[in-house]
């Protein structure tokens, strides 16, 4: 048996077709001049022919906007073809570009470049692509809007919150006229004990009227909280209340028309050149109806309804 070396050579086959060697983001200014470059490409063959690699570059259609031109160095130059771009019009063209190779058989592909229409400085260099970027303020954000927006919502709910507390507070007055304050009723739901309760009165006040009272707890309930009260000094016996208080005695004790069982009567002190002058009933012998109210109509609006109640008395007994 014997072995024999056999050397097998592998001949190259076009069998691939070229491509962009990379991805081209490009863009074109909006003041681009006609003839301007705004874009270089090259490609690449995963074949290896003996003569080497020669790639021709070409547009699949004629193109309004742009143009290649060939450098007929496996490079081509992408060209501009008129004056001024509107992104608001047209924001990106698609540029379809071919590229087949001198191999045999030739082969070729096609490959598109995305252009964006951006904004551009004299320099030509990019400052925007976007076409909603003109409709913000220069140098405020949308992060920067919405803010603003929340701030002006809240403020909107504060108003609105104040305006219906304040709203809420408002109360219609319990007194609306001075003149209609008899009309009013004003309900304190506190009774006092009448002239049997010996417990609201202080006899100091009868002794000493002009003494200035103290605040003190009340007599006819009972207090939240004991302390022991202060004691003050008794008044100075008043000559001028003590013969009054006796007059008025005397004078009761003299009343044929008081009541045949043991009474007590308390009187307050009222003072001197009084204009209604006395309104006891203890000093008059006789009925109500022999009293004449007509004088309460010469008071003002404010004893009015005692003048009906009172003064309408004989010609109710007449009629």
């Amino acid at each position: 048996m014997t072995r024999v070396a056999v050397f097998v050579r592998i001949l190259d086959v076009n069998d691939n077709a070229p491509q962009f060697a990379v991805f081209y983001d490009t863009f074109v200014c909006e003041n681009a001049r006609p003839g301007q470059l705004i874009q270089t490409i090259s490609a690449v063959d995963k074949d290896d022919p003996l003569g080497g690699q020669k790639f021709f570059f070409s547009l699949a259609a004629v193109n309004p906007n742009f143009t290649v031109q060939d450098n007929e160095d496996n490079t081509a130059r992408i060209l501009t073809r008129k004056n001024g771009f509107n992104r608001h019009e047209i924001s990106t063209y698609l540029l379809p570009v071919v590229i087949s190779d001198n191999d045999y058989p030739i082969q070729s592909s096609t490959g598109t470049l995305t252009i964006r229409v951006c904004a551009c400085d004299n320099q030509g260099n990019m400052q925007s692509c976007s076409a909603e970027a003109l409709l913000l303020p220069a140098g405020l954000s949308t992060g920067a809007l919405i803010a603003i927006l929340l701030c002006i919502i809240i403020l909107l709910v504060i108003v609105v919150l104040f305006a219906a507390l304040k709203r809420q507070r408002k109360k219609e007055p319990l007194i609306l006229s001075k003149e209609d304050i008899r009309d009013n009723i004003v309900s304190y739901n506190d009774e006092g004990g009448g002239e049997e309760d010996t417990q609201a009165f202080d006899i100091g006040t009868l002794r000493n009227p002009a003494a200035i009272e103290e605040k003190k707890l009340r007599r006819d309930i009972i207090p939240e909280t004991l302390f022991i009260p202060r004691r003050t000094p008794t008044a100075p016996d008043n000559a001028d209340v003590r013969d009054f208080i006796n007059e008025r005695l005397k004078e009761h004790d003299l009343d044929p028309t008081a009541p045949p069982y043991d009474s007590l009567a308390t009187y307050a002190y009222e003072g001197n050149d009084s204009i209604a002058e006395s309104l006891s009933s203890l000093e008059s012998g006789t009925t109500d109806g022999d009293q004449n109210y007509d004088y309460l109509r010469e008071w003002g609006p404010r004893f009015n309804k005692l003048a009906e109640m009172y003064g309408g008395g004989e010609s109710d007994k007449d009629t």
